[in-house]
Parts: C-alpha cells; sequence; structure tokens
C-alpha cells in the first residue's frame, strides 16, 4: 500500500472522490487507484470493489457509505419518533445494532445521524431528525454518534457515523425541501449549530455538507461555515464529505459559472469529498496545474480521508470477506425485541376521552387502508429490508388473539366505491372502531415536502362518516410527521400517534391498545393548530406586547406543544424546592420535585426542566429545555427528581456572540410539557 508521499497527484485526488454509479469509467478508474469511496453497494458488490481496490496501484481500500437512517435490517421507528422516547440509552442501542448489521455488509460510513433543527412540519425531512429543541437535539445527537461508532467488534468493519446536514438545512423557506435557510447569525449559533457541535465533541468522524444556501452563501461552498465555524471554532478534525452533487450544484445557486468552478469553491470551503458529481476527478489536477489550488491543500485533504480509514481499521487487509446481515437480522431475537421496545416507547398518547386502554374481547372494528400496509410502517429510508417482514396493526391484534371486522374503507388519497358503505356497516356493530389513517412512507422523508399537512381528504371524509354511527373512535395517526389535527382532536374522544415505528408496528400497537404496555411518548415537535401558525415552537420570544392576541381569526397556542404525551395512569408534581434562591457564579442550584403515580397502572413519565432568563442584554426565549429524565413509576409509588443549574445552564451568547453569565433573576419550570410545570425563581448574584 502507498504511502501519501508516494502517491501521484491523481491517486491523491482520488481519495477525494466518492460515486454512488459504477460504470465503466467508475470501474477503470478503481483499477487504477483513483476512487476512494463509493455508496450505496453492499455485500458482494462491496466485496468485489475493495478487493479491486486492493489490487490497484496503491493498494488503499474504499470508504463504503450507505444511508441507514434507522436501521439496516432491522427497522426502527423513524428518528422523529424514537426522539418521543426521551430515552437516550434506547437511542444509542437501535443505532449500535443498525451499525452492526451495515457492518456485516461491509459498510463502514453511515451517512447519520441527521441533526437539523426544525421547526416547520411541512418539511419532509422532519421524519430524519430529532425535532424543534436544541438541546434535546443535541443529547439525541450524542446517543446516536456513540451508537453508530460504538463499534465494538473485531470481525467487521468499523464503523464512522457522518453527521448531518451541516448546516441549518432544517431552516428551509416555506418548509421546500433544498430551499435557502435566511436566519440570523442569532439563530444560527443558538438553535441550530449546538447539534452539531454535540456531534464533534462526541467524536462524530465525519460531516456531511448540506445543499442549502446559507444566507447567501450554499454551505457545500462556505469557507467560513467549514473552515472557520466547523473547523476553527467547533474543532472538528475528521472528514467533510459533500451531500450528493451538492459541490457541482454550486452552479445551480449562481455562485458557480461551471464545474471547474464549483470543483474550486467546494475544496477551497473546506469540502475533503466530493459525493457522485465527479467534479473533483475531473478538475481539482487542473486547478492544481493552474495554481488555484496548491498540492500541499490536495495533501492535507487526503491526509484527513487516509486517517479515517487508518481509524477504521482498513489498512493491512489483504482480502475482503463480506458476511450476510440477515444473520443478525429478524431471526435474532434480541434485534426484534429491541425494534419492539423502541416502537413501544415512542407513541404518544395525544388524546384519551377514557376510551383507552382496550379491554380483552372488546367488539372492534379496524378500518382504514394503513391497518393492512406493512411498506408504510417502515417510514422513508427504511434500510434494506423486504416489506413482507414488518408486522401490520391488524396482525399485531390477531397475535394478541383478538377478534375484529376489517373494511379499508378508502385509499389514501382516493375513494374506493362502495367503500365508505362497508365501513359505516361494521363500525355500526362495533363497541369501539379503530381507526388507522394517515401518510405513506412516501410522503415524508427528502423532497418530501407538504403544503397541506392534514390527514389526506379521502380518510377524512371516511372518518367522519365513520363517526356518524358509532362516536367511539380510536384514532391512530400514521404520520412521518406532525399533522394538523384540529377537527379530530375536537370531535374523536381518542387519538394515538403511532408515526411510522418500524418491523413491529402491529405488535407494539396492540401492545399500547390494550394496556400491557402503558404510553409514555411525549412529542418533541408541537403540532399546529393551523399551518397559518408555522413556524411554530415552544422556545420563542416574548415580544414587547405579549399579551396581543396574534391571530385573530384561530387560537394562539399550538394543539399539542413541545412535551405532551397522556398515560394510562396520572402524575401528580408536588413540593418543588430551590437549594438555594440566591446562586453565586461558580456554584450549582438543586432543582427538585415529587413526582407520584396516582393511578391505577404502572408507567413511565418524562420530567422535564426548563430555565427562563428574565431579563438579559439580548432577547431570551420564554422557557427553554435544560435538563429530562424519564421515571417508571408503579401506582401508588413516588419518586423525588432533582437537577442541577450551573453557569453553564445559565449560560447565553451576548450581543457579539460571546458566551457569558449575567447577574439577575430567572425562573425555572418542572413538570411534565412546556404548558404543564411548576415553577419556581432565583437570583444569580
Amino acid at each position: 500500500m502507498k504511502r501519501l508521499s508516494d502517491m501521484t497527484l491523481e491517486e491523491k485526488i482520488g481519495q477525494l472522490v466518492m460515486y454512488g454509479k459504477y460504470g465503466e469509467a467508475q470501474q477503470k478508474a478503481l483499477a487504477e487507484g483513483r476512487i476512494g469511496s463509493f455508496l450505496n453497494n453492499r455485500g458482494e458488490e462491496t466485496q468485489s470493489r475493495q478487493n479491486i481496490a486492493l489490487d490497484s496501484p496503491t493498494g488503499i481500500p474504499l470508504i463504503i457509505g450507505d444511508d441507514v437512517i434507522h436501521g439496516f435490517r432491522t427497522i426502527f421507528p423513524i428518528p422523529l419518533a424514537l426522539s418521543c422516547s426521551f430515552d437516550m440509552g434506547l437511542i444509542e442501542e437501535t443505532c449500535a445494532l443498525s451499525a452492526r448489521e451495515a457492518a456485516m455488509e461491509g459498510i463502514n460510513m453511515i451517512f447519520a445521524p441527521m441533526v437539523d433543527i426544525s421547526r416547520d412540519p411541512r418539511w419532509g425531512r422532519v421524519a430524519e431528525g430529532a425535532g424543534e429543541d436544541p438541546y434535546l437535539g443535541s443529547e439525541v445527537a450524542r446517543a446516536r454518534v456513540r451508537g453508530y461508532q460504538r463499534n465494538d467488534w473485531e470481525d467487521l468493519p468499523k464503523i464512522a457515523a457522518c453527521a448531518k446536514h451541516y448546516v441549518a438545512y432544517g431552516a428551509p423557506q416555506g418548509g421546500r425541501d433544498y430551499d435557502g435557510a435566511d436566519i440570523s447569525e442569532r439563530s444560527l449559533r443558538e438553535i441550530y449549530l449546538p447539534p452539531f457541535d454535540a456531534a464533534v465533541k462526541a467524536g462524530v468522524m465525519s460531516v456531511m455538507s448540506s445543499f442549502n444556501d446559507l444566507n447567501g452563501i450554499p454551505v457545500s461552498g462556505n469557507e467560513r461555515a467549514i473552515r472557520g465555524i466547523l473547523r476553527g471554532e467547533l474543532g472538528f478534525e475528521g472528514v467533510v464529505v459533500s451531500d450528493w452533487e451538492s459541490v457541482e450544484e454550486l452552479v445551480n445557486h449562481s455562485i458557480a459559472s461551471d464545474g471547474r468552478e464549483a470543483a474550486r469553491l467546494g475544496f477551497k470551503a473546506g469540502v475533503d469529498i466530493d459525493m457522485n458529481s465527479g467534479v473533483y476527478e475531473r478538475y481539482l489536477k487542473e486547478l492544481v496545474r493552474e495554481g488555484k489550488l496548491t498540492i500541499e491543500e490536495i495533501d492535507e485533504a487526503a491526509w484527513r480521508v487516509l486517517k479515517l480509514k487508518e481509524r477504521l481499521g482498513l489498512f493491512g487487509k489483504k482480502r475482503f470477506v463480506i458476511e450476510e446481515a440477515r444473520r443478525l437480522s429478524l431471526e435474532n431475537p434480541a434485534a426484534k425485541e429491541l425494534a419492539l421496545k423502541a416502537a413501544r416507547e415512542s407513541m404518544v398518547l395525544l388524546k384519551n376521552r377514557d376510551l383507552l386502554p382496550l379491554r380483552k374481547g372488546t367488539k372492534l372494528a379496524v378500518i382504514g387502508q394503513l391497518a393492512d400496509d406493512r411498506p408504510d410502517m417502515l417510514g422513508c429510508w427504511a434500510g434494506q429490508v423486504e416489506a413482507q417482514e414488518s408486522v401490520t396493526v391488524l396482525e399485531g391484534l390477531e397475535n394478541l388473539g383478538e377478534e375484529f371486522l376489517y373494511e379499508r374503507g378508502s385509499e389514501i388519497n382516493s375513494d374506493i366505491e362502495g367503500g365508505i358503505g362497508k365501513a359505516r356497516e361494521i363500525a355500526a356493530k362495533a363497541q369501539v372502531v379503530l381507526m388507522v389513517l394517515g401518510e405513506t412512507s412516501s410522503m415524508s422523508g427528502e423532497n418530501r415536502s407538504r403544503a397541506d399537512i392534514t390527514i389526506p381528504a379521502a380518510q377524512r371524509r371516511l372518518l367522519r362518516s365513520v363517526m356518524e354511527v358509532n362516536e367511539n373512535v380510536v384514532l391512530v395517526v400514521v404520520s412521518g410527521r406532525p399533522l394538523v389535527l384540529s377537527w379530530e382532536e375536537a370531535n374523536v374522544p381518542a387519538i394515538l400517534q403511532l408515526w411510522q415505528p418500524g418491523h413491529q408496528a402491529g405488535n407494539a400497537l396492540a401492545e399500547i391498545l390494550y394496556g400491557i404496555h402503558n404510553p409514555s411518548g411525549k412529542l418533541t415537535m408541537t403540532f399546529p393548530t393551523a399551518v397559518g401558525q408555522i413556524p411554530i415552537y415552544y422556545n420563542r420570544k416574548n415580544t414587547g406586547r405579549p399579551l396581543f392576541k396574534k391571530y385573530i381569526d384561530i387560537q394562539d397556542e399550538p394543539l399539542f406543544p413541545f412535551g405532551w404525551g397522556l398515560s394510562y395512569t396520572d402524575f401528580d408534581y408536588e413540593d418543588l424546592a430551590l437549594s438555594t434562591d440566591s446562586l453565586k457564579g461558580g456554584e450549582e442550584l438543586r432543582v427538585s420535585a415529587r413526582v407520584t403515580n396516582r393511578g391505577d397502572y404502572d408507567g413511565s413519565e418524562t420530567v422535564m426542566l426548563f430555565v427562563r432568563d428574565v431579563t438579559a442584554s439580548v432577547t431570551r426565549p420564554v422557557m427553554e429545555l435544560k435538563g429530562f429524565e424519564k421515571l417508571f413509576l408503579k401506582a401508588g409509588q413516588s419518586k423525588t427528581v432533582q437537577f442541577e443549574i450551573t453557569e453553564e445552564t445559565l449560560t447565553f451568547l451576548d450581543e457579539n456572540f460571546r458566551p457569558v453569565l449575567e447577574k439577575g433573576r430567572f425562573e425555572v419550570f418542572l413538570g411534565r410539557n412546556s404548558v404543564e410545570h411548576l415553577k419556581g425563581c432565583f437570583e444569580l448574584i
């Protein structure tokens, strides 16, 4: 294997080239040692290409990347759903298993986690993130990086996580995917950068530069964003890989006149690896000869790539032999149990007017195409699986031994001739009607923005008609984003947000419906009352006229706020206590309260701590999440939960974006969500 100093310029540039295609040109370049990475190939394909690379003049193995967003062979809930578990250990375990399954097919770079904060549910890729809050988003980023990069095996490729999409990709105008992010420097630093900072501190090995324009300069050509902030301020020393052809797309953004100029701008900005466009392969050598790039700059980027390959343990291999990942997939009881647990913990009970849990033997009618649907239980980016491996809602009920009548009623977006009539007929015979409605997997994810985020019209007509003959409806919402459910919240007695929960969807739902498992998920993204409220999020600013009504035609409040999530039991919060009402710099303040399960069911409750800086030199949000803890309490049991407030908790960025700690009054809120909580206050002196 060649050292960097022994490589030709073409071979060095080859280490900066990644392809998702494999035509004659790529085959020739690979055999000549002029390609360093591939994506979207697995198993025998990967084995073959790795061995060709070993036989090439450089003898340097390949980085093999793939989008393992929420599972590879075992599919877990979409990341937005799993964030609602507020269980960082569970999230980490799902990523560790996903990484191991991917490694068994030769993958060594996972294009995840997506750590984009988003406040706009119209954007389809909210499904891939952790919601609207930068504190929670940072905690999830750490957990996912730890899981993907656990690498606790000896006989498989090591995995590099790739935090994406750097940066502010989650703030597209109008919720339109790929659109520009026109945001303030404060929003960039306080909302969108923290999860990337957390990923870097957790040791993430690679970062993906995003498609979007950031305040006039597309990120994949933005030297300040990549070299200045990511490397200079956050201290990232790993590899930056572009998103799919995002370097060449600088031409479409109109900041590069052609591919040559795009290659120069992308490379100068700090993008080490060009994904699939080929502009580095075509133009970097010429740019060096023209004096527009230097050999030293090429060496620096190539060295980072080679250093990553060394960390992944790729050097020193004589042959690559890829195992079949199915050996660790659904036949593995531990994987199946983890998928079941993840699905159960992710569901959010939005409303329950004493209809749930169901009693065994309840005369049940099930209505909705999604109740007998396999692929749409998996969500977007559903890994490398066959749809038949997922458990439908109907199968989950059958697995519990429950009997029911079933009708589709309608298609997702259209009526079925006679469908509503048949649905009404079985609904009239039932004690309870389970209606499974919402989105398909293809309605969220990349390039899947929606202007109307209600349940599709055909399904809404079906719901309203069924309720005319039986009001005892449990609405199960399948979606990859928060939906506008205003009519449903006002009229349907029970609503359960299923999300797209993965392979064990049906089994997990059945256990929730019949009280075998008590729901404990809490929303990490606000559900709007109407699309006109978007963007809507809990940690807003107060404005100069906080008591004025925001809208004249709808309520100001969201339909379901951040942290909302019901249980089959009742949790009481009492005895809020602060260890002091005057905190000095360098000291810690302890905030505690007693939480009691007053109901008849054992259950888990996520306790949240919010803080407000009442008066500061720059405007601060009305509250900010600063901690959370998930408790399990048996019926009648009490526990005291305690949080510590430190200087770091109270520090913010001043008008010059420098961290500052200012004296003054602070309010603390400890409770079940962003609107229901106990309140205390203290002075920082």
